[in-house]
């Protein structure tokens, strides 16, 4: 939910308006269109339920001749296929029956015609049929309806015109505009429909209808009313009204509120501070608050330009002070560190000379940090450890006793920069480290490597064969190993130690970007 928050607010003012009239209206929109919608869907379904009640009573009229017709041949064909003139007696028996067909043909059970009455037109070949089974095909020429009925000792076969069926589908009033049946291999054209009747705002709809137990089906084609473009609008009219009215609201701010502010913004935004007076546009629209507010803000910037003119000239001043001040304090690091030299030539004891020089590079070790760090002020880049490191180097070399004169200090360093207090903890490292092996093993080198490990971090690395870790029953060597693990928690890192190499890792800066 915060989040959600916190996206809404960052945006701008007429995407928020647009998010709270679509929240408010969009809903009650898209409700009554759907009612609208839902309407017009149940009036066209209950057209629809009618379109299908006129198809439903157009097949079961069709249904209901092919009944007759096929009950009557029955009726009138079972058991006279004995007697000397069959044809003639089926053709008494149909002529008492009402609105049956008269023309009928009569086959033996193995399918060869026995007799016939009237043209019943070419009906192809027709397989044998079982007794009491019914029999429906469209005629080879699909101009009449074949109705062949088993009976005992052969079949009966009749033909019903398409007259016939046109008038037994349309019996009482049925209105439709097209019929057709079909037996899955033929189809006949009851009643042709006519794409040029159809109505204005009406489409065809064609259902389908079973005959005879699934034996025919029927294609019945009526006309139903359709969405029409008009009734479209009726259901986006709510939508429309919503998109107008968000429209109109933003076009509004944007030309009233959002555009000056813009103009505003960007004379703010190309002002430099340094350069001469703000300059405001005059003409900010009709909106007096807007104006208002361009004045008010002319008059802050008057007021900041005076007062970082005075912070400015308050900074330089502290800032030679703070130099000053900073530049005397290396002076006199460098002052004590040439007393203790003095002192220390002049010293008859080895262990005074020694006390007095490794106080000495102490000082001096300060001393350089000290100089380098105001050296890089200028820059605000912290301290640069390269030159620091040379230099620590090279005073570590000169102030070296006379048995470490040849101590050898290697320089591997990457171009880093640090905080004073990590480059005073580091110098310190490295003072002691060096000191250690001027004493013990000052016949062997001493490497020192500072490379970039992340952007963040540099792993400053000391080598020498006198950084042996945890050597038991040594007090110096007790007492080396708490200095330089103090000196590594003061970097906050933890002291790799290896058999001849001690590692630590350094916060820098990130590398400058080009």
């Amino acid at each position: 939910m915060t989040t959600a928050a916190e996206r809404f607010a960052r945006l701008s003012t007429p995407a928020k308006l647009l998010l709270i009239l679509t929240a408010a209206l969009l809903p009650i929109g898209f409700g009554l269109g759907w009612i609208a919608y839902k309407g017009l869907r149940e009036a066209n379904a209950a057209l629809q339920a009618q379109a299908n009640d006129k198809g439903r009573a157009a097949a079961r009229g069709i249904e209901s001749l092919v009944a007759r017709n096929a009950l009557a041949l029955r009726i009138a064909s079972n058991g006279r296929f004995s007697s000397a003139d069959p044809c003639a007696e089926v053709q008494r028996s149909l002529a008492i029956a009402p609105a049956v067909g008269q023309q009928f043909r009569l086959e033996t059970a193995d399918g060869n015609e026995l007799c016939s009455i009237g043209d019943i037109g070419d009906t192809g070949l027709l397989s044998p049929i079982a007794p009491g089974d019914i029999r429906l095909r469209v005629a080879p020429d699909e101009d009449s309806l074949i109705v062949q009925v088993g009976v005992v000792g052969g079949a009966a076969t009749t033909t019903l015109s398409t007259s016939d069926l046109r008038s037994a589908a349309l019996e009482g009033g049925v209105d439709v505009d097209g019929i057709a049946l079909e037996d899955g291999q033929r189809q006949i054209d009851i009643l042709t429909a006519n794409m040029n009747n159809v109505m204005v705002g009406h489409e065809p709809s064609r259902t389908r209808w079973a005959i005879g137990s699934g034996r025919l089906f029927a294609e019945v084609e009526t006309q139903v009313p359709r969405i029409t473009v008009g009734d479209k609008l009726v259901i986006l009219l709510p939508v429309v009204m919503w998109f107008i009215a968000a429209f109109m609201t933003w076009l509004m701010v944007h030309r009233l509120l959002i555009r000056p502010l813009r103009r505003l913004q960007q004379a703010v935004s190309q002002y430099t501070p340094g350069e001469p007076a703000l300059e405001l546009p005059r003409k900010l629209g009709p909106a007096t608050e807007i104006q208002e507010l361009r004045d008010a803000f002319g008059r802050a910037v008057t007021r900041v330009q005076e007062s970082e003119q005075d912070m400015a000239a308050a900074l330089d001043g502290q800032r030679r002070l703070v130099r000053e001040v900073h530049h005397r304090v290396k002076n006199n690091l460098q002052v004590i560190a040439s007393l203790l030299s003095i002192h220390g030539r002049t010293a008859e004891k080895a262990e005074a000379r020694a006390a007095y020089g490794a106080i000495g590079r102490r000082v001096g070790a300060l001393a350089i940090v000290h100089r380098n760090h105001y050296a890089e002020m200028e820059e605000n880049r912290g301290i640069s450890v390269r030159p620091l490191l040379s230099e620590l180097a090279a005073e570590l070399r000169a102030t070296a006793p006379d048995s470490a004169r040849g101590l050898a200090i290697d320089l591997e360093v990457e171009p880093l920069n640090t905080t004073q207090d990590v480059a005073v903890a580091a110098a310190f490292l490295i003072t002691e480290v060096v000191e250690y092996a001027m004493l013990h093993k000052p016949d062997q080198p001493v490497e020192i490597s500072l490379r970039r490990t992340s952007d963040l971090t540099g792993r400053l690395t000391l080598a020498s064969p006198v950084l042996v870790p945890d050597q038991d029953g040594d007090r110096e060597k007790v007492q080396f190993e708490r200095i330089i693990g103090g000196l590594a928690k003061q970097l906050r890192s933890t002291l790799d130690r290896k058999l001849g190499r001690y590692s630590v890792d350094l916060p820098v800066f990130p590398s400058a970007k080009v």
